[in-house]
């Protein structure tokens, strides 16, 4: 936490918000709010780990994050506060919290081991307890009014009733082909879940290993492994990045020649804030079958 300026105000430095700094964590995020700043030499600040049993508030609710090692969030919902969240990732709910399955306008649409997930929503009074069922960290992103988030797929836990969510093209994808039929889209799919607070909401994510953060300069480039995205600002833009040998004479979208020698990164251009995770998937091995791509990969060739 940082100095705000005000006797006894603080503001935390990895989710910008405002408290009062007497708690053991910020309230919004639930940072440790006595951690020492830890930069890497290249500016990447390391997201601490969410304290075992720190509570997060939103309105007149709140979520303790119970756990390091797979964390589960839960929430005392207050009134009629709600959440939204995938049913695969419910763990238990008192009697009275009420539950049915949510339709939202900006579809949602995923599967497990081949069968479909199902938005839901929790109605308080009441606890319910949410958990990803799988090791890694809780990240906890307070939004303002009108913020927008765009999220990687399959990292989204939970969110207040006050967050809206849609799906945005990513814009960058493979098509990759196994016995005549398309089954994946290479390297992050072809849609991105997009958040956006139509008041002071929440976003809950999980993220396996650990979560480091960036603020990036107008005009400011990286580069990063395309699923070790976590999240992004909107005004953080999104391109493919292709690296390959000198010399080598593969024609622009001409995948299905089983090319091998290119490297494939998410080139990130601010102004924004962008996150990483340290544990990625590598899919260079299914490079060789891909047969067509998105029309904005094309020019990345050179």
């Amino acid at each position: 936490m940082t100095d705000a300026g005000g006797p006894g105000s603080y503001t935390c430095r990895y989710c910008r918000m405002s408290s009062g700094g007497t708690d053991l964590s910020c309230p919004f995020c639930g940072a440790p709010v006595d951690v020492t700043e830890r930069v890497t030499a290249s500016g990447w600040e390391e997201l601490p780990a969410i304290a075992d049993l720190a509570r997060i508030q939103f309105g007149r609710s709140d979520c303790q994050v119970s756990g390091l090692y797979v964390p589960v969030c839960d929430m005392n919902l207050a009134g009629d506060d709600w959440v939204f969240f995938s049913h695969n990732v419910l763990l238990w709910c008192d009697t009275q919290v009420e539950l049915d399955a949510l339709s939202l306008d900006g579809a949602w649409n995923r599967t497990l081991a081949g069968m479909p997930l199902v938005m839901m929503y929790a109605k308080g009074p009441g606890h319910v307890a949410l958990s990803h069922n799988v090791p890694g960290e809780t990240v906890a992103i307070p939004l303002h009014h009108g913020q927008i988030v765009d999220v990687l797929e399959h990292r989204f836990l939970a969110a207040t009733g006050n967050v809206s969510y849609t799906w945005a093209s990513s814009g960058v994808w493979f098509w990759t082909a196994s016995g005549g039929e398309r089954e994946q889209h290479l390297p992050i799919g072809r849609f991105i879940d997009r958040f956006t607070s139509e008041g002071n909401g929440l976003l809950l994510l999980h993220a396996p290993g650990n979560v480091f953060i960036r603020d990036l300069a107008p005009g400011q480039t990286i580069l990063i492994q395309p699923s070790a995205l976590l999240y992004k600002d909107a005004s953080v833009g999104l391109q493919l990045h292709f690296e390959y040998p000198a010399g080598a004479t593969q024609a622009p979208g001409s995948f299905g020649l089983g090319y091998r020698g290119f490297q494939t990164f998410l080139r990130l251009s601010g102004p924004g804030r962008v996150a990483v995770q340290s544990v990625w998937d590598n899919h260079s091995f299914h490079y060789a079958r891909i047969t067509s791509s998105s029309p904005s990969t094309q020019w990345a060739w050179g």
